[in-house]
This record gives structure tokens, sequence and C-alpha cells, in this order.
């Protein structure tokens, strides 16, 4: 029986495939406001972080109204990027969050997407009623790495760190999941390593989101 009774799912490159439309649809902000176009595996490597931070650790010399324009630029090319480059949803993700909700476990979602964009992609690939809480880029101050998002989703549900599991696919997710003293399970099939998710601590770390069902039964 397995002692997990929460699980706290990263979103993009965990549930849903998509770095290509979200490489695209930073670049093309690049391009569009006349900035150094980073190459692919350096705009992967911010997937994860809300955008806004994703382009501040690229270009840490702009000011505060290009990071504005920047954000307001991506989030315009990524609406037209989903529609020519649809994101997909990993394989066996439907069949795990089917069998971890008939087990009874707590499924939520901490991401630095912003909520309307969240909801909208759960609404689309009918994943809604498999979450009961959603923590999304406006919910807290401080975004992942640091623990507050896991921390206010324990707080809020009355959980048990010991009890609780993180997953996702970057090392920001593990090193969120490790700093508020809960397991952490780390994807390699998303857009980091098995080696980095490694380095960065997590407990576990599996090529296939099937494989989750039994690091839930182990620990």
């Amino acid at each position: 029986m397995s002692d997990i009774k929460l699980i706290i799912w990263d979103f993009d490159g965990t549930i849903l495939d998509t770095k290509k439309a979200i490489v695209f649809a930073k670049q093309e902000t690049m391009r569009e406001l006349g900035l150094p176009v980073a190459d692919e595996q350096a705009c992967a490597d911010t997937i994860g972080l809300s955008s806004r931070i994703g382009f501040a650790l690229m270009y840490p010399d702009l000011s505060e109204e290009m990071l504005e324009k920047c954000v307001e630029r991506y989030r315009a090319h990524f609406d037209e990027a989903k529609l020519s480059i649809p994101p997909e949803l990993f394989p066996g993700v439907i069949e795990v969050l089917v069998k971890l909700k008939e087990k009874g476990i707590t499924q939520t979602i901490a991401t630095s997407r912003n909520r309307k964009s969240l909801i909208e992609f759960l609404e689309k690939y009918g994943l809604s009623d498999f979450f009961s809480y959603l923590l999304a880029a406006e919910d807290t101050e401080r975004l992942k790495p640091n623990p507050d998002p896991v921390l206010k989703t324990i707080e809020d549900l009355g959980a048990n760190k010991g009890e609780t599991l993180v997953i996702g696919d970057m090392p920001y997710d593990i090193l969120m999941g490790k700093r508020a003293g809960v397991h952490t399970c780390g994807v390699t099939y998303g857009n980091s390593s098995s080696e980095k998710l490694l380095e960065t601590g997590a407990e576990h770390v599996i090529d296939s989101i099937v494989d989750l069902i039994g690091v839930c039964e182990a620990i």
C-alpha cells in the first residue's frame, strides 16, 4: 500500500508536451524585439519557469520595461503557436491519472503557467476532473524552484509532507520539492536529462510516466 496521498504535478514537459510551441514563441519574440536569438536548448532550459524569469535569465541586462514587452509578445506568439504546433499529451498520462484517481490519491498541479492558460489546456485535453487543486503563476509570490507552491498546496489541503510527491521534468521542480521537504520524482521524457535531475537530488527518476505507479508503491 502506497504511503503517498498527494501528488503535485508539474504541467509543461510532464503532462503536456509544449516544447516546440514554447521554443517557437520565445524565438519569435526575440526576433520581433531585436534580441539575439537563443538556440532551442537555451529556450528549453527555461521551460518550467515563468516567461518573465526565463527571459531575465537569458538576457540579464534587460530593463523592466523590456521584460514586460517580452512577456506580452511571448504570450501572443504562444497563443498562435499552440494552434499551428499543437501540444500533445505524453504517452500514458491519461492511464496513470486514472489509476492514481482510482487509488484515492489526491492530484494537484503546481505550474509557473498562468491560470487562464492552464485551465484552457486542462479543458481542451479532458484533464480537469483529475485535479482537485491548481496552483498557477498568480497564486504565490515566489515560484519554483522556491518551495512556496508546494508548501501552500500542502497547507491549503491539510496534507502531510511525508505523504506528498512532486513530479516534474526539470531541476526546478525537484528543487522546489526538496526545499519543501517532500518526496521527488523526475521524468526524463520532457525537457531535461536524467543526469541533471539526479544532480539536483531527485529521489526517483523515471523514463516513462507509467512507472510513476511503481514509484508511489515503493515509497
